[in-house]
């Protein structure tokens, strides 16, 4: 049963709706202030944990790149494609987070924001980008910065320097957006460069032919808004145009639309329908536009489409694609992710019912894959297994809480909440899933992660009283940002000749409501035009939940989960994160019953991910959980203190200094920052080599600095043993072969969770290229001297109260421009500063197993290596062909000095 509510929701609708539903009686026991509280306050500390790490990582870059710590700036990493488009070198995750900053009562953060977007961003870079994410992300982000920064200016606490400098940025930007939409159709062009528009040499697009529905259809709430903030009508005339042409190119016999259209022809490329990725957006700008800007032609049409997408491509609970001129054929057997966003839209048209039906089968998913697939089958296996911490199951998620005040979707937050900080939680971040069967991560975080999902988490946990502005007199654009509804009064565009009349302004709508009053006999066409009464829709408390269970069922049916039970030996202690060996079989046993997985990364270490139902017991999955947990903490323990490279110098003939190898630091043993005169030793290579067990050549150790393997015990586990031997230091040679300190971040060896301080000789890491240097010299001259110290050290410095080879002084006139070049530079101080995160790599876990198991250490270094088990007469070394081997080797070397000074510089 339907009632009517006598308002057209026009200029008001959202707020009237949102009002209405907040009228629901609670259902079930309501969680407690107390916990919504913390979950609301974990939100806020998560936002901090990304939006920090992007500041301190990565901006001004577009967005950050958490694994490595970085910014990803476009054209100076690996091409992804059309994802790539996004991103126009102009701070894009600054720029989408701005009203995300207020919404979470941080304004002091959004106006120091604020300043450095008018300060550090450029619009008009030599650069193609994507119309689309341009306008929802960067012309939607301004105008939400905007909206915001009067707001709070009006309050008279801040922001009251503030000049509408956002709002000339954001028609800058629209500016630059305008030339595609210099088509015959009015549909805009999918890409244009930022400086030279189109069609011109320089602009390096202007010719493609297919478009996106969502591409053209959304922008209109972005570009009416920026007609009516700034008074210029052009911008809604084009976006207006391109919504007109799209209405008129739908299917009329079923009244849907296709995937993608020809912007020139108007004919429809690809004519599957549904309301997932390439339409979804379309949808739901129509709607929000009549929402914001009150004309009753949006929601004409959005009705029209509506009935159609309930008869054709609803089929509850699933929502699958069909063709638009045989609507009864189905298109795929297939779902995407980004129709997790309708059921929030159903919840704006009213339609309830079907909007918890749909959120109930997606909440399932997400338990059973952690994550939404990006896509999956209509039996709700993994299809594609990506998830980039897209938001749209969020955002229904709050909607659906809005409308019906169940606390069940607290505890759906809460399940999202804790996903994210389980799997996707990186020390610069959150990553995004790379495949959610495996949680291997992808280097990326999106700037939408930030702009929408803390938005939406937050004010799913939050109070009134929380909020420093009242939300519902805003609507959410498909970027989560914030636009006022007070715009709908705004000089605007004119309305088409065929629109319908529009509704009156807020001046006259009291008047208005009075006249429908007013009048004896209803209109049955009035019920188009109203919202239901969900109390009405609802009376039984339990409805909800009667919808939910049946649909629970069906996804267990057809995707069940992991059948829990008991294995024998799991009664003994749980394994602890300090006493995990990645080579022990035991531990890796036990990982797997506690459902965790163990992944050998390429560049050697290893990444644990558990999944809760693959573990043989609830109790095991505990065990797994706190297993985790315990693993976090040790691995941010380890990244507490960030230490700078340490240099490998070889210090005998023939190279005497001139040879610096950059090499990586331990976060135990001695600290060579603090010794003057560092570690000097002949090296030898240590028996096993691996350094795991006591070694076999102790008495050739002894008093010299050991050669070991990276790989099968921790670093700390192999410096005990060579100090056991009488070594005075060790250098721990990377196993991955290719690695080197040209192209990988510093690595930096950490502890193994237990007191280092027994460990009392420096140890140093070298990759594979640099420790291969090391082994060449060795197996070239048998007996090698090295100095391990903070930094690079001059020769006069190394050899002082020494007789000056007489190798140097033969040839100190052929070597004096070197050593200006070379040795002036060593001798520079370095900086005392911390070392910035995005320049080291801390493990995971401390050490791995081997890439290449098929070969033993033995035999991977026997070759290269010529050991010395007695005491030899040294022979004579021809000065030719030692010569000959330096002159060799001598470009390699330079280059490791040029990187070790240039990280020098850095820190």
């Amino acid at each position: 049963m339907w009632t009517v509510l006598w308002f057209r929701p026009a200029t008001m609708s959202t707020l009237l709706l949102l009002l209405l539903l907040s009228n629901l009686c609670r259902l079930g026991q309501s969680m407690s202030r107390e916990e919504k509280l913390k979950l609301r306050n974990q939100v806020v500390e998560m936002f901090d944990h990304a939006y920090s790490n992007y500041m301190d990582h990565a901006y001004p870059a577009d967005e950050l790149m958490p694994l490595t710590c970085r910014g990803r700036v476009r054209g100076q990493e690996p091409s992804r494609g059309d994802v790539d488009d996004a991103l126009g070198k102009f701070s894009l995750t600054l720029i989408d987070t701005l009203d995300t900053l207020v919404l979470l009562n941080k304004t002091t953060e959004f106006e120091e924001a604020v300043r450095r977007v008018l300060r550090d961003v450029r619009l008009d870079n030599d650069i193609v980008v994507s119309v689309f994410e341009t306008n929802i992300r960067v012309l939607g982000g301004l105008l939400g910065g905007h909206s915001m920064a009067v707001m709070l200016k009006d309050t008279g606490y801040h922001m009251q320097w503030y000049q509408d400098e956002l709002l000339h940025m954001a028609k800058d930007v629209g500016l630059r957006l305008l030339p595609a939409f210099n088509t015959s159709s009015g549909l805009p062009y999918p890409r244009v460069n930022l400086k030279h528009g189109l069609r011109s040499p320089e602009s390096r697009t202007g010719t493609e032919t297919d478009t996106c529905t969502a591409c053209a259809g959304t922008i209109i709430l972005e570009f009416a808004a920026l007609s009516r903030f700034t008074g210029d009508p052009v911008f809604e005339v084009h976006a207006r145009r391109a919504l007109d042409f799209l209405w008129e190119k739908r299917q009329r016999n079923s009244n849907l639309v296709g995937t993608t259209i020809n912007i020139h022809s108007g004919e429809w490329v690809r004519r599957d329908s549904g309301v997932g990725a390439g339409i979804d957006s379309y949808y739901e700008y129509l709607l929000k536009a009549y929402i914001l800007l009150g004309d009753d032609l949006f929601l004409q049409r959005f009705n029209i489409h509506y009935a159609s997408i309930m008869k054709y491509i609803s089929q509850p609970p699933l929502l699958l694609d069909v063709h638009i001129h045989k609507p009864l054929l189905p298109a795929r057997t297939w779902m995407d992710s980004l129709l997790a966003f309708f059921p929030g839209l159903q919840v704006l048209k009213g339609d309830i019912r079907p909007a918890i039906e749909t959120h109930e089968m997606l909440y399932q998913v997400t338990k059973k894959h952690n994550f939404l697939p990006e896509a999956f089958t209509t039996d709700f296996r993994v299809h594609w297994a990506q998830h980039p911490l897209r938001p749209e199951f969020a955002e229904s998620t709050y909607f659906l809480y809005k409308a019906t005040k169940d606390p069940y979707y607290l505890e759906v937050g809460r399940t999202v909440l804790d996903n994210l900080n389980r799997f996707a939680r990186v020390p610069c971040g959150f990553a995004a899933m790379k495949d959610v069967r495996t949680g291997s991560h992808e280097d990326r975080m999106d700037s939408f992660f930030l702009a929408e999902m803390f938005k939406y988490l937050f004010l799913l946990f939050a109070e009134e009283e929380d909020l420093t502005f009242n939300v519902e007199d805003y609507i959410f654009t498909t970027e989560a940002h914030l636009l006022p509804l007070s715009l709908s009064t705004a000089p605007h565009a004119p309305s088409p000749a065929n629109a319908t009349v529009q509704a009156p302004s807020l001046p006259h709508l009291s008047a208005y409501v009075k006249s429908l009053w007013s009048e004896e006999e209803l209109d049955d066409s009035n019920y188009d035009w109203t919202c239901p009464n969900t109390r009405l829709l609802f009376p039984d408390p339990a409805f909800p939940r009667n919808l939910r269970d049946p649909i629970r069922s069906a996804v267990d049916k057809s995707c069940p989960r992991p059948a829990i039970h008991r294995e024998p030996g799991m009664g003994r202690p749980p394994l602890r994160a300090q006493d995990f060996m990645a080579n022990n079989p035991d531990h890796l046993e036990l990982l797997r019953r506690m459902g965790v997985s163990l992944i050998h990364l390429k560049d050697g270490r290893v990444q644990l991910v558990q999944h809760a139902t693959q573990a043989v017991s609830a109790v095991a999955a505990e065990d797994g959980m706190r297993f985790m947990q315990e693993m976090m903490e040790l691995s941010s323990q380890q990244q507490k203190e960030q230490l700078p490279p340490r240099a490998v110098q070889i210090v005998s003939h023939p190279f005497f200094g001139r040879v610096v190898l950059t090499s990586g630091p331990a976060q135990f043993g001695t600290d060579l920052s603090k010794s003057i005169t560092g570690v000097r030793g002949f090296v030898t290579v240590a028996e096993p080599y691996s350094g795991c067990a006591e070694l076999s050549n102790a008495a050739f150790v002894q008093g010299r600095i050991a050669l070991l393997q990276r790989g099968q015990c921790m670093f700390a586990e192999k410096a005990r043993h060579i100090m056991k031997a009488g070594a005075i230091g060790g250098i721990v040679i990377d196993d991955n072969e290719g690695s080197s300190s040209d192209t990988a971040p510093l690595f930096q060896m950490a502890g193994d969770g237990r007191n280092t301080d027994d460990v009392t000789l420096p140890l140093l890491f070298l990759f594979y290229k640099e420790g291969n240097i090391l082994l060449e010299a060795l197996k070239e001259y048998r007996e090698v001297e090295v100095l391990l110290s903070d930094k690079a050290r001059d020769r006069a410095s190394i050899f002082k109260g020494e007789p000056l080879p007489g190798i140097l002084l033969e040839s100190r006139r052929d070597v004096q421009e070197e050593e200006e070049d070379c040795s002036t530079d060593q001798t520079s101080p370095i900086p005392a500063a911390t070392l910035d995160q995005s320049h080291v790599r801390t493990v995971e876990q401390d050490e791995s197993a081997p890439h290449n198991e098929e070969v033993t250490p033995e035999e991977d270094v026997g070759p290269a290596i010529k050991r010395n088990p007695e005491p030899e007469e040294e022979p004579e070394v021809d000065k030719d062909s030692s010569r000959k081997f330096v002159e060799a080797m001598m470009a390699d070397w330079r280059e490791d000095l040029e990187a070790f000074q240039q990280m020098e510089d850095e820190l």
